[in-house]
């Protein structure tokens, strides 16, 4: 599917991106927010963002993201697990 997102040419200089540089970063700053909250799965982030499941482990460093997304109760069950 095609989604048409209009934007100003300004975003991309600023941004110092070309339009394809600045579609591909968009699709991961997306996949990356939506994993941190909660919203997709690892694996399902990885596919928005067009990446391998590994790229976009890597690719979480650089938005500050933790590629453990547990709730305390989550981690609680976790550890009773062990």
């Amino acid at each position: 599917m095609n989604i048409t997102i209009n934007l100003p040419e300004s975003v991309f200089s600023a941004l110092r991106k070309a339009p394809p540089e600045f579609i591909q970063e968009m699709r991961v700053a997306a996949a990356a927010k939506w994993y941190e909250l909660g919203e997709v799965s690892q694996g399902k982030a990885a596919e928005i963002a067009g990446l391998s499941r590994s790229k976009f482990i890597q690719s979480l460093a650089r938005y500050q993201v933790s590629v453990l997304q547990y709730s305390a109760e989550e981690l609680a069950e976790e550890m009773q697990n062990v």
